[in-house]
This record gives C-alpha cells, sequence and structure tokens, in this order.
C-alpha cells in the first residue's frame, strides 16, 4: 500500500489505534511507510484542504479522473502544488499520471484562490493557512533543575527570546515570535508561541534540560511539594510517561533533598518509556522505577517510609489540548454528489469512505481516555456511564492510598472536566472509612504553597454540594480560557493526626509503645514504656495531664483510676495496671511496676 492509501485510510476510515492523529499514526504498527511522513502528509493535506477542495472542483479534476476517490485526489494534489519533492510516487505510477495530466490547470486554480484570498505570494498563502489553523495554546517548557537552571536556560536556549510579562501577550503573538513568559505561579515553567520552533531538536532538550509540559500538569508535583526529611519517601502511582515523576525529582533536587520516588507503571511499554524519561532528565538517583507493578496491588505496609503520594489516573481526557488535533477536513465534491467534509479529531461529524463516492453516515462520538483508550458514546448515558466507570477507579486508587501507614499528603488530580471524576471523587474520598479513621481531609486553599494558592481558578460549588472550604481546596484549569493550560483538575488530602478533633497517640497494631526487635515493649531503668508517638515516658505524659486537668484526660488506658478519673499509684509513685495488664496482641506484660 502506497504512502497515499495509508494516509487516506487514516483520515477517513474507523480509528482502531486510539488517541489524536500523531498517537493513531505512531502507534499503527501495520504502516508499511514511515510514520513521520504520514503524519506530516495526513495533517498538512488537512489543513489546505479548504483551498486545496476548491482548486480541484475548479479544474474539475474528480470528473475526468474517474478513479480517483477525493481523499486521495486531495493528498495527491497537495503533494503536487505544495511538497518541495513534489508527488511521492515514480513518474509511471498510475495515480501520479492522474494528477501530471491536469498540472497546469491545477497550478492555474491554485494561484486565483491565492488572489481571491489577497495573498501576493505562496509563502503569504502558508502564513494565513497557518493562522486559521493554529491552536491559542501556547508551548510550556519546564526547567530540569536536576540538570540546570532558569538562568543558564535564559542565557543560552533562550537567549535571542524577549521576555513579555503576562500569558496574553504570548496568546497574541505570531506563531513564530521569538517572546517568553516566565510564570507567575509555578517556578521554572516558561511560555512560549506554539510554533517558534522545534525544541526537541534543542540541544537542551536531548539532554534533559528541558521538558515540555503543560502547566497544569506541573500543578500536582508543586502543589505536594515533597519535602524529604522527615516527611520520608514519595509515591507516584501512576507514573508514565514521566512528567510528573521527573519534576518531583526536580522539586528534591533543587532543595538538596535525597529520598526515593517510587514510579509505578503495571503496563511494561508504558514503563520502558517512563525508565527512558527518567534516565534522559538525570532522575535515577531519587527514583525506583516499579515496572509491571500495579499500585492497587502495592502493599502499604512495605512502605512505611512512604509520607506523600501524587495520584494521576486515568481518566476521560477531556480537558486535554490536542486531542482533537486535526484540523476540519474539506473533500471536494465528486461529480453529482454534493460537497462534503471530514471532522478533524474523534468523530461526529460525516466522514467520506476511502473507497467509493458516497456519503457515509455521521459516526457516534468516541470518547478517548488519557491512555488513548476509545469508546462509543452514542448518547448522554453512554458519556455518564463511562464517567461513572473510571470514578469508580480513581476512587480505588485513592483510598489504597490513604492506608499508606506513614502518608500525610496525597495529590489527586485528572485532565478531566466532568465533576464526576473530580469534585465528585473527592466527596466520596472524604466520606470513605478509611478517610474518616485516619483523619484525611481536603487541604485548604490558605495552606497550599504560594504559586497554587494565588491560582484562582477553583473547584466547582455545586458540584462541591455546597461546601465552600472543600469546593475552594480544588484547584481546576480550564483550556481555552485566556489561561493558557489544558483543562486540569488536581486536590491535596492531609492528615495531621487527629481525629473528630482529638489526637490520635498510635494506629498501628502493636500499640503505642516502643518495641525491641522480638515484639517486647522497651522500659527504662523502672519499667516505665515510653510512646512512639511523643518519644516520652507514658508516665511523665499521664502527670502532665494530671495537673492540667486535674484527672486522667483520657478516661481509660492500662492504668487504675480512681472515682473522679485520677490514676492510682502505689506506695513508690508507679501507675497501677488493671487486672490481667495483657495487651491486644496477646503478648503478657502484666508488669506489677517491679522486676522480677
Amino acid at each position: 500500500m502506497s504512502l497515499y492509501h495509508e494516509a487516506a485510510a487514516l483520515l477517513t476510515g474507523p480509528s482502531t489505534h486510539g488517541g489524536s492523529l500523531k498517537s493513531r499514526v505512531f502507534s499503527n504498527k501495520e504502516l508499511k511507510s514511515p510514520p513521520a511522513q504520514v503524519y506530516a502528509l495526513a495533517l498538512e493535506t488537512c489543513k489546505w484542504s479548504s483551498v486545496l477542495k476548491e482548486v480541484i472542483e475548479n479544474a474539475e479534476l474528480l470528473k475526468h479522473e474517474r478513479k480517483l476517490t477525493p481523499i486521495l485526489s486531495l493528498l495527491l494534489t497537495h503533494d503536487h502544488l505544495l511538497s518541495k519533492s513534489g508527488i511521492a510516487l515514480p513518474p509511471t505510477h498510475g495515480l501520479r499520471q492522474s494528477i501530471d495530466r491536469h498540472k497546469a490547470r491545477l497550478s492555474s486554480e491554485l494561484t486565483k484562490s491565492r488572489l481571491r484570498l489577497q495573498c501576493p505570494t505562496l509563502a503569504h498563502l502558508r502564513d494565513l493557512i497557518e493562522s486559521f489553523t493554529a491552536t491559542k495554546h501556547p508551548r510550556w517548557i519546564r526547567i530540569n533543575t536536576i540538570k540546570s537552571t532558569l538562568d543558564a536556560q535564559l542565557s543560552s536556549t533562550f537567549k535571542d527570546f524577549t521576555v513579555v510579562p503576562s500569558i496574553s501577550e504570548i496568546l497574541a503573538s505570531s506563531r513564530r515570535e521569538k517572546v517568553l513568559c516566565l510564570d507567575g505561579h509555578v517556578p521554572n515553567l516558561i511560555a512560549v508561541p506554539p510554533g517558534v520552533m522545534d525544541f526537541t531538536k534543542s540541544e537542551a532538550y536531548k539532554r534533559g534540560e528541558i521538558i515540555l509540559q503543560d502547566k497544569a500538569s506541573c500543578f500536582p508535583g508543586y502543589l505536594l511539594d515533597p519535602r524529604g526529611g522527615e516527611e520520608g519517601d514519595v509515591v507516584d502511582a501512576c507514573a508514565a510517561p514521566g512528567n510528573k515523576t521527573t519534576h518531583l525529582a526536580g522539586i528534591l533536587a533543587e532543595r538538596g533533598e535525597k529520598v526515593t520516588i517510587h514510579a509505578f507503571e503495571k503496563d511494561r511499554n508504558r514503563a520502558r518509556t517512563l525508565k527512558k524519561m527518567v534516565g534522559v532528565a538525570g532522575g535515577e538517583g531519587w527514583t525506583v522505577v516499579h515496572a509491571g507493578e500495579d499500585f492497587l496491588r502495592a502493599d502499604p505496609a512495605e512502605f512505611k517510609g512512604v509520607g506523600a503520594l501524587l495520584l494521576d489516573p486515568s481518566c476521560s481526557g477531556s480537558g486535554i489540548v490536542g486531542r482533537d488535533d486535526l484540523p476540519e477536513l474539506h473533500l471536494p465534491e465528486p461529480p453529482g454528489n454534493k460537497s462534503n467534509k471530514v471532522g478533524g479529531g474523534n468523530g461526529g461529524k460525516k466522514r467520506k469512505r476511502a473507497e467509493g463516492g458516497e456519503v457515509g453516515r455521521p459516526e457516534k462520538g468516541v470518547m478517548v481516555d488519557d491512555d488513548g483508550e476509545m469508546m462509543v458514546v452514542s448518547s448522554e448515558k453512554d458519556l455518564q456511564q463511562r464517567i461513572e466507570a473510571l470514578a469508580a477507579f480513581q476512587l480505588q486508587i485513592i483510598l489504597h492510598a490513604f492506608e499508606f501507614p506513614d502518608a500525610k499528603k496525597v495529590t489527586y488530580s485528572t485532565c478531566s472536566i466532568h465533576a464526576g471524576e473530580n469534585e465528585g471523587v473527592t466527596l466520596k474520598a472524604l466520606r470513605s472509612e478509611v478517610a474518616r479513621r485516619r483523619g484525611w481531609r481536603v487541604f485548604k486553599r490558605e495552606e497550599q504553597i504560594r504559586g497554587m494558592r494565588e491560582w484562582d481558578v477553583r473547584g466547582e460549588l455545586e458540584a462541591s454540594e455546597g461546601d465552600k472550604e472543600v469546593a475552594e481546596g480544588c484547584i481546576r484549569a480550564y483550556r481555552d480560557d485566556g489561561r493558557g493550560t489544558m483543562g486540569f483538575f488536581v486536590v491535596m488530602f492531609v492528615r495531621d493526626g487527629t481525629v473528630d478533633g482529638e489526637r490520635k497517640l498510635e494506629e498501628d497494631e502493636e500499640g503505642p509503645y516502643v518495641r525491641d526487635k522480638l515484639g517486647r515493649i522497651v522500659r527504662d531503668g523502672n519499667g516505665i514504656p515510653t510512646l512512639k508517638a511523643t518519644g516520652r515516658k507514658a508516665v511523665e505524659l499521664e502527670e502532665e495531664e494530671d495537673e492540667k486537668y486535674g484527672s486522667g484526660s483520657d478516661g481509660e488506658g492500662p492504668f487504675v483510676r480512681d472515682a473522679e478519673g485520677r490514676i492510682v499509684r502505689g506506695p513508690d509513685g508507679m501507675p497501677m495496671l488493671k487486672s490481667g495488664g495483657v495487651e491486644e496482641d496477646g503478648s503478657d506484660d502484666g508488669w506489677s511496676g517491679f522486676d522480677d
């Protein structure tokens, strides 16, 4: 199959490879032509299709060349008129000859169209086409602080750029204007016009000094604010492709923290991408990749040193910029047929079949999640069922994270605009048994790190069931709202050791006291055990409570109390244990206050 037939099949046939045009092309293992060539031909033909449709119809190409389909006529005419190398077929090939027979008329009609659009040259027409099809979304670039600094990049990669004060100036600039904006919310983040240059070919990108990452995608790592030290290690539960993982590593590197990021990725193919990105970014010193391991199967008890978790599970992907990256495809009218057009992106508009002249029925809507998985959505009910299924999985991820014994911070994020995956999941998590048992709550806006606290787009109050504190704690972003981000949602849950306002001394199964390797309670020379939560002697704590409250504050515990709730002590001042003195784990620690 030729390059042109493969491009035609991708543009007009049903998509079986999911996601955007780029992902469909590069994930298609059946292509015989180079994927980059197929992608470039398909994309550029879509961009030019409104002009080429007019050229082909006025030249009556399909009237004279009956074997040509409308989509093939577009692809071939594009390369004949606009590609530097012309049609990528030998002169004797039938498809090429079908165009060569009409090349003078096609060139004449292109000139007429150019003049009608008031473009003095073909270069001006190219600029006009680019302006019609260009996205208004900026290119966001994160400086990888493991390998470089903002100042170093401003004096090298961006040395020819002019700094402008706001993102609105980036959105208003031309696609190739060398201007940049230093983000005011997330450190080490830069916005530039989308077409200014191909940064993937820059030396800074190849060396891992800069990473292409949407601003909103930087929110979870920045909000989580990993500190290392007493906060412990970090988990990235759904880590591939690795943007957020390397962002966490960069934050830790900038602070000089050497803690471990456990990056889970259950899909082995995606795990290879994750490992590669971590390696290029220089994050190996912080990151352990758990390739092929499902976070939901990880035993929390084996990760007692983990204090912070970043959760970015699969979602509907409804907020992703570029999901509908294919410009609208205008097909030329076959003789005797009404004109039609093929919608860009993932369906819903009429499609021309690759072979034959019939106009197909409108396709059902196709929902593509952030993993590129597709699902036909023929009704609002189908959409709601899909969101509910995703929300159930997302909630499961959060509740599992809540069980990690030393966890104090958990961020949950999606690239979805649907409240069912966002505020809805947040509320269900807060109402869960584990959240109540362990004291999880939403991190309040006023507690958040400055950049996130000052971001003014918050959660939806109605979706938060009128809970203003929850809504304000949630962070949202919307595409095409002038802020230059994709659609996104993030919230952080925290636990501070309190449940219903009362501080819990300890929650593990071994009880509140320090134990040795054999599980025996460690006591000092007087036989007094030490509390894990405070590192202080149990008697010291009880005495302070007696002095402060005039009686025991907990109303129970291992010691005998009198009618007024005060601890009963023996002649030597030691508290008297209740009869039996048997610990909850069954070990007999019935020490009476005297050594044997």
